[in-house]
C-alpha cells in the first residue's frame, strides 16, 4: 500500500471501472436477486427487447421489483472515497458497469453509467431517453421514494399483483412503451459513454479495477488497454480475476476498506 500510494500521488490523470463487488457491500443483490419468485426465470428472459415486445408487464414488473431493493440502499465507504478521488486529481473519470446510481447518490459527478440507470427510461422505438425526474412523471411507480416507502405486503398487492399494462409509461414523442433506461441484451453500450470510457483508459496514469469480474466485454477490455499504454494498473478485488495476472498491484480486499485507506493515505501526504 505505502509504494501504491507513493505512485499514486505523482499522478496526474486517474481511471477506475467499477462493478458489482462495489455495490454489494451495499446490499445491492445480483442480477437474478435471491427472490424465488424470479429464480425460474433466466435474466436473458427477461432482460431484452424480445422480452419485453412479448411481455413488458412482466418485464416491468422484474425491474420494480430490482428498483426497490435498489432504492433502500445506501452508498458505502467504497462509492464515498471515489467519490474523494474524484477531487484529488485533475484528470479523472469513474467507469462504472453498475446501474443502481449509487455511485451518483454518493457524490460522484466525473462518470459514465456503461450499462446506464435502472431509475431512468428509454423508448426502444425512437431512441427517446428519460431522466429519473422524467420516468417518474410519466411513470410515477418507478419513482425511487414512492418504492422506498412500499412495504413487502403493499408492493406485492400495488404492484406484483395490481399492476395493468394501460399503466405502463408511453413514450410522449412516439407513443411506445417505454422501458427501463438500462442496457439489455443483444443492445449496443452508449456510443458516448464507451467512447470516454476507451479514451480515458488509453490516457491515464493509473487505471483501477474496481469490484468487476473482468469478463464482461467491452468492459473488460479497459484495464488491458490501460496496460498497453503504459499505466500502472491495480485491481481491489477479493477474489483472482483474468487480469490479475496483468495488474501492478493487487489488493485482496472489500473495496470499501482498501478505497477508504487509499483516500485517507493521500490526503495526508498532499
Amino acid at each position: 500500500m505505502k509504494d501504491f500510494v507513493e505512485l499514486l500521488l505523482k499522478a496526474k490523470s486517474v481511471s477506475i471501472l467499477t462493478g458489482a463487488g462495489v455495490s454489494a457491500e451495499s446490499g445491492i443483490p445480483t442480477f437474478r436477486g435471491k427472490d424465488g419468485l424470479w429464480n425460474k426465470y433466466d435474466p436473458t428472459e427477461l432482460a431484452t427487447l424480445y422480452a419485453f415486445e412479448e411481455d413488458p408487464l412482466r418485464v416491468w414488473k422484474w425491474y420494480l421489483w430490482r428498483m426497490r431493493l435498489i432504492a433502500s440502499a445506501r452508498p458505502n465507504a467504497g462509492h464515498r472515497a471515489i467519490a474523494e478521488m474524484e477531487k484529488l486529481f485533475p484528470k479523472f473519470l469513474l467507469i462504472t458497469q453498475n446501474v443502481d446510481g449509487l455511485h451518483k447518490r454518493a457524490g460522484s459527478r466525473k462518470l459514465v453509467e456503461l450499462h446506464g440507470n435502472i431509475f431512468e427510461g428509454k423508448c426502444r422505438s425512437c431512441g427517446k431517453h428519460y431522466s429519473e425526474e422524467e420516468l417518474s412523471r410519466i411513470f410515477p411507480l418507478a419513482d425511487k421514494n414512492y418504492l422506498r416507502e412500499l412495504s413487502e405486503e403493499e408492493f406485492k398487492e400495488r404492484i406484483l399483483n395490481g399492476l395493468k399494462e394501460r399503466e405502463l409509461p408511453e413514450c410522449l414523442i412516439c407513443g411506445s412503451l417505454v422501458g427501463p433506461g438500462v442496457v439489455w441484451f443483444g443492445e449496443s453500450l452508449p456510443e458516448n459513454a464507451l467512447s470516454q470510457a476507451f479514451k480515458a483508459a488509453e490516457n491515464c496514469d493509473v487505471f483501477f479495477s474496481v469490484g468487476t469480474s473482468a469478463l464482461v466485454q467491452p468492459a473488460a477490455s479497459l484495464p488491458l488497454i490501460a496496460k498497453r499504454q503504459g499505466a500502472i494498473l491495480v485491481e481491489i478485488n477479493p477474489e483472482e480475476t483474468p487480469i490479475s495476472s496483468y495488474c501492478d498491484f493487487t489488493f485482496r480486499a472489500p473495496s470499501s476498506e482498501v478505497l477508504s485507506e487509499i483516500v485517507l493515505r493521500l490526503k495526508e501526504q498532499r
